[in-house]
């Protein structure tokens, strides 16, 4: 995934603005990052993966990434809300 490719959708909080959050408010726990622009606090489905950008910025990692294009991000999480809409979650 690239910087400026969305992580939150609901939201449009890019990964830059997820990292650049972490590295400067160092947030003890990955649920605090919903203050950045409210991300992971719509139909929550970033939320595993902001957890990993937390952990991968706490853990010193200098170029946190996500091991996802952002197209299938995006279909993946389109999936995530149908099953969601459908009742099936």
């Amino acid at each position: 995934m690239h910087d400026d490719d969305k992580v939150c959708l609901c939201f449009g909080v890019s990964k830059r603005k997820i990292v650049h959050f972490c590295r400067r408010e160092r947030p003890a726990v990955a649920s605090l990052i919903s203050q950045c622009l409210s991300a992971g606090t719509g139909c929550q489905w970033c939320v595993p993966f902001i957890k990993d950008l937390h952990r991968q910025v706490l853990d010193g990692v200098e170029e946190p990434d996500l091991a996802v294009n952002p197209q299938e991000y995006a279909a993946q999480r389109a999936a995530y809300r149908r099953t969601a809409e459908s009742g099936e979650a």
